[in-house]
């Protein structure tokens, strides 16, 4: 038996959730009864936690449940496999295989509470120790990991994101005809959120069609606010908070284009999501996001406004051919053949383990 850490089913879903939910519905298709997931009682995702017939166990929630609840239940059941799809870990508990996205607490610190980043840079190091083994989403993730934590490169696989069936093109009349770019993001520093509004004003000036819509929460309390005041009273950028994946597929397949300027990556999942729905993409030169887009995309410097507006009007110009590459990109990524890979190492460990 295999023991999934579902404790993700309690969490708003990002790039780390969107990952875990995904290789958890495939490992449930092809392992069936020899997997097991276990949540706390803080279910969010409640219609994923029905499909993977999660088994909610013990009374706490968050940290001290992954470290007092989660250990318990394996202790009774003889220390099973026990797989980790969203960074944390118990910490004791050895029998375990670790999902460690990126280590933008450690490249960026200063975009992280304080509380956040004691809790992370305590946990991670140890987790990754403590782990048979460690998947990452990148080899640029990868390459970080064993040169922060001098951690061993067998130890440590890439296993790529992809994008889900849902995300296909679905063409809105009424949403084509507002010309719009799109931006999805949140409040967080290495987003470089605040880039996209001051490119996009720039391109505006000289474009007087097109608008701005942003996609995302503009709160959270793991990360240092950024003022976004004077951008709220732009009639031309709107924006719209959080929504259901079936409006973010409308919002990709009619956009002109769709902006990403992150300054730091371990993935990138968004833009893949955009390509897949027929959207061609704008991305900064940055080495992770190079490896996962290599020429289906144009690049901007995330430092550089000038460029970045450049990149936008020349992204609005280009549209059909990055659309053509997009289409040819996203089959490089899959799912059912993540998901098997990491199917594959696991057995590998139970027969070593028995």
């Amino acid at each position: 038996m295999i023991v999934i850490n579902a404790r993700f089913l309690t969490q708003q879903i990002t790039g780390v959730q969107r990952f875990a939910i995904e290789i958890s519905l495939k490992l449930k298709e092809t392992l069936g009864s020899g997997v097991v997931f276990v949540s706390p009682h803080n279910i969010l995702q409640k219609e994923y936690a029905e499909r993977l017939e999660a088994k909610v166990i013990g009374k706490h929630t968050g940290h001290v449940w992954e470290q007092i609840d989660l250990p318990q239940y394996l202790s009774s059941k003889e220390k099973p496999l026990l797989l980790n799809l969203a960074n944390t870990a118990p910490l004791f508990y050895k029998n375990k295989a670790v999902t460690v996205h990126d280590l933008a607490f450690e490249a960026y610190p200063q975009t992280f509470s304080k509380k956040f980043l004691y809790v992370y840079k305590f946990m991670i190091p140890r987790i990754i120790k403590s782990s048979k083994h460690v998947f990452t989403v990148s080899e640029f993730s990868k390459r970080e990991i064993c040169e922060y934590y001098h951690s061993e490169s067998d130890k440590i696989s890439v296993i790529y994101n992809a994008v889900g069936d849902k995300f296909q093109h679905k063409e809105v009349m009424g949403l084509r005809m507002k010309n719009y770019f799109l931006a999805v993001s949140s409040l967080n520093y290495r987003k470089n959120f605040i880039a996209v509004l001051k490119a996009f004003e720039l391109y505006a000036q000289k474009n007087p069609e097109g608008n701005l819509y942003v996609i995302g929460e503009i709160k959270n309390a793991n990360f240092k606010g950024i003022d976004i005041t004077p951008f709220l009273h732009n009639s031309r950028i709107k924006f719209l908070g959080r929504v259901p994946d079936e409006e973010l597929v409308k919002y990709y397949s009619n956009a002109t284009g769709f902006i990403y300027p992150s300054i730091y990556e371990g993935f990138g999942i968004p833009p893949l999501e955009a390509q897949a729905c027929g959207c061609p993409v704008l991305l900064s030169d940055i080495p992770p996001l190079k490896e996962v887009f290599q020429d289906s995309a144009l690049y901007c410097n995330p430092h550089d406004i000038k460029d970045m507006a450049l990149q936008i009007d020349q992204l609005s110009h280009n549209k059909e051919k990055y659309v053509d590459k997009g289409f040819q990109n996203i089959k490089r990524f899959s799912w059912e053949t993540s998901a098997l890979h990491i199917q594959e190492i696991l057995i590998s460990i139970q027969k070593n383990h028995e």
